[in-house]
């Protein structure tokens, strides 16, 4: 791979040598990884809501469209802080750009089903 994209080959050694080096020199580092899947499941707690009554929580549905709208700005600011690599970003906006659609499309359905009491 490093004939064929040396920057990416780069970049893969560069994250595999600091998933390798960071338990050995600083193991908390993955206590923030603990919490953040721990966030994941509280927030994906959250959508039992809409499954549950629709219009009611339909709150949930545009909080997560926001939140995947504003995966690309967070992603460019963090990008830039952190040192990331610029073929990378594509990656992480996929989530956002892919989770928005079925969002807006569930959006669409409960207003819908709003429309008749």
């Amino acid at each position: 791979m490093a004939s064929f994209w040396p920057a990416m080959s780069k970049w893969l050694d560069t994250v595999r040598r600091g998933i390798l080096e960071t338990p050995k020199i600083a193991p908390f580092i993955f206590y923030g990884t603990d919490w953040l899947a721990f966030a994941h499941i509280v927030i994906a707690i959250a959508f039992i809501g809409p499954l549950r009554n629709p219009v009611k929580n339909i709150w949930v549905i545009e909080f997560g469209m926001i939140a995947c709208v504003l995966l690309i700005p967070w992603g460019v600011i963090f990008a830039i802080l952190r040192g990331i690599q610029s073929f990378w970003l594509p990656i992480d906006f996929s989530y956002g750009m892919f989770g928005f659609l079925p969002l807006w499309l569930a959006r669409n359905y409960i207003l819908e089903l709003a429309k008749y009491p």
